[in-house]
């Protein structure tokens, strides 16, 4: 299956191509036993005589040209032919009509294959994901996917039981049970379909987009008419850096950390520096506080300390409120003393722009082993450990469920919500720009903690996509994770060539996501 596939797929790149022809992509269908329409190529209106002739009437021809992606648009398809003169004539009128509409369109020639009977028309299809990975895509065909839309996604690779499951969530799934005398349609056959080309997109990663459309359903009979295929670079935002156990042991350090260092405190009330060390104390974290500021002697009654390096104990956190110009010069400094963690308080880098500075920070903490939390952050605060590492207010109402939030403005809104209804938490993260720590690593920390039963998120994107469901599927077996996913919109990187990566919207991937990970999206409620 595989061998036949990277055939053709090498011979594509060799010719410096992306876009398969229809031939070529019902040929690698095949060899994964997805049933197609039969055909053959012609170049000649002599040869697609003898092919109708040899695979029988009524037959359908199209063009084959990599030029054409969208053959109907292009004039290149004819149907429901019935004699050797029709034939002649629709491989006389496909030329021409190519040739109007991109005259220097590459002609391989004309696919002349079975006419696929009347049914119920389907689309199956994948695409890429740049935070997931590939994705199957499933729904009715023709008018539906034109203008209803009704489609579900799943993350490959599929099972056939995951299979049924989209098939059961599209709004028309009524019409495969038969409706007004019409017959029921083969749902294990169609399951089976997804299940294979999930395999297909699996084991063939360049493959970054299928479309099979129509696929038409009769009866027992489920056969794709028509397929393309698109190559590219499969890239990934992130991928995971560090196994479970290195996640969990660097967080445990983070949460309950023996010292906490403070770099930029203050003793200006003003400044973030100040607020951050009093809300430490005033939370009652009973761990060692360095205050690092090489121009104060103490604040609030600590002893400062002109640099990190100063201090003679093990520090586990720092927790940095300095300019953001600052900070990546910070981690040969943090990764000399051993600091397991950095928490970025400090604004001022690619949520303004600057990812220059971002990146530069990001390669030097991973340069010296620091993992970060942040930047552009709260803090966070864990209250088994009356730890309020943040410059809000503290928060001292203990319970059972761990917070995360992407958005500083709903994190601290949801700081004042919960604080004034007195609810109980276990931690309350801000994440931020999200350069290192993310979702995954604290759904592996929380998934441990005893101190936490229930994991409530809300996202604006995910970046390791496949630490996240890997994480989240561990977890959610034993502890619910709940999602608010902001931001339902489709993906802008690219242009899609096909329905499948039109369709293949941001929120509707994420539900698909969510799904394989067992975590239960909510939905936020909107007045009408």
């Amino acid at each position: 299956m595989k061998q036949t596939a990277s055939t053709i797929i090498s011979k594509i790149k060799k010719e410096g191509r992306k876009i398969l022809t229809e031939a070529e992509s019902k040929s690698i269908l095949k060899s994964y036993n997805i049933p197609v329409a039969d055909g053959e190529i012609a170049t000649s209106p002599e040869a697609a005589v003898k092919i109708a002739s040899d695979i029988g009437y009524p037959v359908v021809m199209k063009i084959v040209s990599p030029d054409i992606i969208h053959k109907s648009d292009a004039g290149g398809v004819r149907l429901n032919l019935n004699t050797a003169d029709e034939i002649k004539t629709a491989y006389a009128d496909i030329h021409q009509s190519i040739k109007a509409h991109k005259p220097d369109a590459d002609i391989k020639g004309v696919l002349v294959q079975n006419m696929v009977p009347e049914g119920i028309e389907l689309i199956v299809g994948a695409t890429f994901s740049r935070q997931f990975g590939h994705v199957v895509m499933f729904g009715l065909g023709g008018i539906f996917v034109e203008v209803i839309k009704d489609v579900a996604f799943r993350l490959a690779p599929v099972t056939e039981e995951e299979a049924l499951g989209m098939l059961d969530e599209i709004k028309g799934r009524r019409i495969l049970s038969g409706l007004r005398g019409q017959p029921a349609v083969n749902t294990s056959t169609i399951a089976q379909i997804i299940r294979k080309l999930s395999i297909l997109i699996t084991e063939n990663p360049e493959i970054i987009e299928v479309d099979l459309n129509p696929v038409i359903a009769s009866g027992g009979q489920v056969i794709a008419a028509d397929a393309r295929m698109t190559l590219g670079t499969p890239q990934r935002v992130s991928e995971t850096l560090y196994t479970t156990d290195k996640i969990v042991a660097d967080m445990t350090k983070v949460f309950s950390p023996e010292g906490i260092a403070v770099i930029g405190a203050s003793s200006d009330p003003t400044k973030l520096g100040y607020s951050t060390v009093k809300n430490i104390i005033d939370g009652g974290y009973q761990g060692k506080l360095y205050p690092i500021n090489p121009k104060a002697d103490e604040i609030l009654g600590i002893k400062c300390y002109q640099d990190i390096n100063d201090i003679p104990e093990a520090v586990d956190v720092a927790v940095v409120v300095i300019p953001a110009k600052f900070v990546p010069e910070l981690f040969a400094k943090l990764g000399k003393k051993g600091i397991t963690g950095a928490v970025i308080i400090s604004s001022g880098f690619a949520e303004i722009g600057n990812e220059e500075l971002q990146r530069e920070l990001i390669s030097e903490a991973t340069a010296h082993g620091v993992r970060v939390m942040g930047p552009n952050i709260f803090g966070f605060y864990y209250t088994p450990m009356n730890l309020c590492a943040t410059f809000c207010t503290p928060y001292t109402e203990k319970g059972p469920v761990a917070l995360t939030c992407q958005s500083g403005g709903v994190g601290m809104a949801i700081i004042g919500y919960s604080r004034s209804h007195q609810m109980g938490i276990s931690a309350i993260v801000g994440l931020g720009n999200k350069v290192d720590i993310d979702e995954d690593d604290l759904i592996e920390f929380f998934g441990q903690d005893a101190n936490t039963k229930i994991i409530s998120m809300h996202i604006e994107d995910i970046k390791d996509g496949t630490g996240f469901v890997n994480a989240a599927q561990k977890v959610s077996r034993h502890k619910p994770i709940i999602a608010l996913k902001a931001g339902a919109t489709e993906v802008g990187e690219r242009v899609a060539s096909s329905h499948t990566g039109a369709l293949g919207g941001d929120d509707l991937i994420y539900n698909a996501a969510f799904k394989k990970a067992g975590v239960v999206r909510v939905i936020p409620w909107k007045s009408c």
